[in-house]
């Protein structure tokens, strides 16, 4: 497994962030790290993703920024270029993990199905995100499309907050879970950055619990 994915496992939470304003991402990359949670999926659904990645990666090297909701092979391209280091796509674009594979990328594409996480295992992912999880049917339809694939991890992402995540986090083939209670976008809107490090560090205690 890529040593960045190793190292998002260990603390189990990836913030799943929408930056509308790209002068938020300085201050509340802050509130993350001071938290002890460094790690931000930066979502391309917004235009100011590239220049918050950027201005993250500038300012905190040490932090395990990635991009997320990325469609498309230019979107990895203008991630990488601002500084992502790992790469989150909603579904399992085949040109978009092909790319990805070629130029030593790590990455993690979204499955819902048996067929996807056959499609992403021809690419020898080692990592897929299960993708809309408490839609799809939580923990126990994940519980269940896993079964045969036991050197699969899954970072479960959909629905996920502090009330569920630890029937996630029990699970032996999660390796993390994506979540965006504790970065809520009018939590950023409304710059309460003290806010989003206390809920950051709520849940590293709620991991801490489980391990």
């Amino acid at each position: 497994m890529d040593k960045i994915l190793e190292d998002i496992g260990k603390y189990r939470i990836v913030p799943v962030i929408v930056i509308d304003d790209a002068d938020d991402s300085i201050p509340l990359a802050q509130a993350l790290i001071e938290s002890g949670l460094p790690i931000a999926e930066v979502t391309f659904r917004t235009k100011t993703a590239k220049e918050s990645i950027e201005k993250i990666a500038k300012m905190f090297p040490e932090m395990y920024l990635g991009a997320g909701t990325v469609l498309t092979v230019e979107q990895v391209k203008n991630a990488v270029e601002s500084g992502a280091k790992y790469i989150v796509s909603p579904g399992i674009n085949l040109k978009v993990v092909e790319y990805c594979c070629t130029e030593n990328i790590p990455m993690i594409p979204g499955i819902a199905t048996p067929t996807e996480i056959g499609m992403a295992l021809e690419f020898n992912m080692e990592v897929v995100k299960y993708f809309p999880a408490e839609p799809l049917g939580g923990i126990n339809y994940l519980k269940a499309i896993s079964a045969p694939y036991d050197n699969l991890r899954f970072i479960p992402t959909g629905g996920i907050d502090e009330k569920n995540i630890i029937t996630y986090l029990q699970f032996p083939k999660v390796l993390a879970c994506g979540g965006s209670w504790m970065v809520k976008s009018d939590l950023i809107k409304n710059k309460k950055f003290n806010e989003i490090k206390n809920l950051a560090i709520e849940a590293l205690k709620i991991v801490k619990s489980v391990n």
